[in-house]
């Protein structure tokens, strides 16, 4: 798929995205992902930062509260121009950018650390962001990055719940089918039904990539791995948040940290 296709799709989808996203409706991010996507992030406090899609930037605005100074892109101007609405509200000192992560607007070795919060398996050459990310890099510098996982979230899966609408198993398929611009449609798993009466659903090309594929790209951008995060709902956040109790049967998403080497 041509990537200007794809920015057509983000940008069709940024305005409902960051309404609903700060409504509190993307509750695996919220309640799980995030969270544990900042529990295994090495200290940054005084680093120089670059977030690789960051939306409207909810989770660049976490990464500036940790004390690093933040830039950061997307290639969905409606996604930025929110973005920097709430820097000009409350300045974390974060500067915000409209660019392609497949062709980052910066000179090399700009930056101690990289994050892409669920962004990479947008892109339509993952192995082009790997590579620019380790340019972009000052040697030493780490990419941090979470994605849906290629094994337990492939082009099709289902949740196989028990009477009591327990998850109790995960049934998968095509994992092996690689995904070229394949466009999916859906809503936040939370939205109320009255919500979604009034939008369309987000549509979202997927790019789909095996583990093996995924390794192979990071190594051959020149990174090495030195971090996976598999989170996991604890009993009680899957009490409190039942839509994410399906990820104590097997993972959705999956954290890789890299790094630059000296």
């Amino acid at each position: 798929m041509d990537p200007s296709i794809v920015a057509a799709h983000w940008e069709a989808n940024a305005e409902a995205w960051t309404r609903h996203s700060r409504a509190g409706y993307d509750v695996y991010r919220d309640a799980l992902n995030t969270p544990a996507f900042l529990a295994i992030l090495p200290p940054i406090d005084g680093l120089e930062g670059l977030d690789i899609g960051c939306g409207e930037g909810s989770n660049t605005r976490k990464l500036a509260q940790r004390g690093a100074r933040m830039t950061a892109v997307d290639i969905a101007p409606t996604f930025i121009r929110h973005a920097q609405e709430s820097e000009a509200a409350e300045p974390l000192g974060i500067r915000y950018l409209h660019g392609d992560g497949m062709a980052l607007p910066f000179a090399d070795a700009s930056f101690d650390f990289a994050t892409a919060f669920m962004s990479l398996m947008d892109m339509p050459s993952q192995q082009t962001v790997l590579q620019q990310a380790r340019r972009v890099l000052r040697p030493g510098g780490f990419l941090q990055f979470s994605i849906l996982h290629p094994c337990f979230v492939p082009p099709r899966r289902r949740n196989i719940r028990d009477a009591d609408g327990i998850p109790r198993a995960v049934e998968v398929a095509d994992y092996f089918e690689e995904t070229n611009g394949a466009v999916e449609t859906w809503w936040f798993s939370s939205l109320p039904a009255e919500e979604r009466s009034k939008v369309e659903p987000f549509r979202v090309p997927r790019f789909h990539r095996t583990l093996t594929d995924w390794v192979a790209m990071i190594v051959g951008a020149g990174l090495a791995i030195e971090a996976f995060g598999e989170p996991k709902a604890t009993e009680a956040q899957a009490a409190a948040e039942p839509i994410i109790a399906d990820t104590r049967v097997a993972p959705i998403f999956l954290h890789v940290r890299a790094r630059r080497p000296d």
